[in-house]
């Protein structure tokens, strides 16, 4: 059983995700007064006393930075509150991608991200689907994974689609597609891809066969949708008979929106781990991650094992 009470606080543009968490949770969010100064400096103060109790804060680090800052300064402030312990809850975890320095004098921005996170005063870290798994070893206290697939997997099995396939887009999601085709009992095609910077795909070339196949393809997050649209193109030059795509966090910059619109992809589906402006596209669906990180919470609250809920 729980042997302190719980707290929930979130960012302010978490704040919709954090609600849902909350419900979810059987709690209602503490508040948060924000004052702000003319030059966009911003002060979150905790409208109530956490003293003694664990603090679960919400909020996802995408850009721009405010969101990172906005979520550091709320630990600060939970941990000279004397909370017992802060639960970082970060459905996105920004900086992802930069979780190796891959050229010259390039930065490891996840693990700076990561120190920042324990410096600040984070006992505890909850997110879903890493960019690379191994972020999780930045961390010197303990990092809650979890995976949409527990949310994905249920939902392809309820398109009860025939000849189903799963796709990675290219090669770094080839065990993510495999894990996946290997649950639901269905075969594996990837798209290589070569591009000479980020977001512009040069060539994309397909290993497998999907002709008359209802192809998925899945990824950790949607960016630009370059990428995706690329192969959902290929696929269906290849003879698919239809192609969606799975990703976990719906970047959508740029003209993701547009380039997922005009595409050949039948369906778009993420989760509402970043805010989605689902109304500039008919194509997109969002399935709430809140569930599960209510769920999960609450394990980790009263003491409980959480493997039940990971299934890929």
């Amino acid at each position: 059983m729980a042997d302190q009470l719980s707290y929930l606080f979130c960012t302010r543009t978490s704040k919709d995700l954090a609600e849902k968490i909350a419900q979810y949770y059987g709690k209602e969010l503490g508040k948060i007064n924000f004052q702000e100064f003319s030059d966009g400096e911003f002060e979150p103060v905790l409208d109530e006393s956490v003293r003694g109790g664990r603090v679960f804060l919400i909020g996802s680090t995408f850009p721009p930075a405010d969101n990172l800052l906005e979520l550091l300064l709320m630990i600060d402030a939970a941990k000279r509150a004397s909370a017992k312990s802060i639960t970082v809850v970060i459905p996105y975890f920004g900086l992802a991608r930069q979780d190796r320095k891959d050229k010259p004098r390039a930065p490891i921005g996840a693990k700076l991200v990561a120190n920042l996170l324990t410096a600040a005063g984070a006992t505890r870290i909850m997110t879903m689907d890493l960019h690379a798994d191994q972020i999780q070893g930045f961390f010197e206290i303990p990092v809650d994974h979890l995976y949409a697939s527990t949310i994905f997997v249920d939902h392809i099995k309820s398109l009860n689609l025939d000849n189903l396939t799963i796709a990675s887009p290219d090669m770094g999601g080839a065990k993510r597609a495999k894990n996946y085709a290997g649950h639901l009992g269905a075969e594996v095609v990837i798209a290589y891809k070569e591009r000479k910077k980020a977001n512009v795909v040069e060539e994309m070339f397909l290993i497998g066969d999907v002709a008359g196949k209802n192809v998925i393809l899945i990824d950790d997050m949607i960016d630009t949708a370059g990428t995706l649209c690329k192969a959902a193109e290929i696929l269906i030059d290849k003879g698919a008979k239809s192609v969606r795509a799975m990703a976990t966090h719906g970047v959508l910059s740029g003209k993701a929106y547009d380039n997922i619109e005009n595409s050949k992809l039948l369906e778009v589906i993420v989760t509402d781990s970043i805010p989605v402006k689902n109304n500039l596209s008919t194509k997109i669906k969002v399935l709430s991650c809140a569930p599960l990180f209510a769920d999960v919470m609450k394990m980790v609250h009263e003491h409980q094992s959480i493997s039940n809920k990971f299934i890929i």
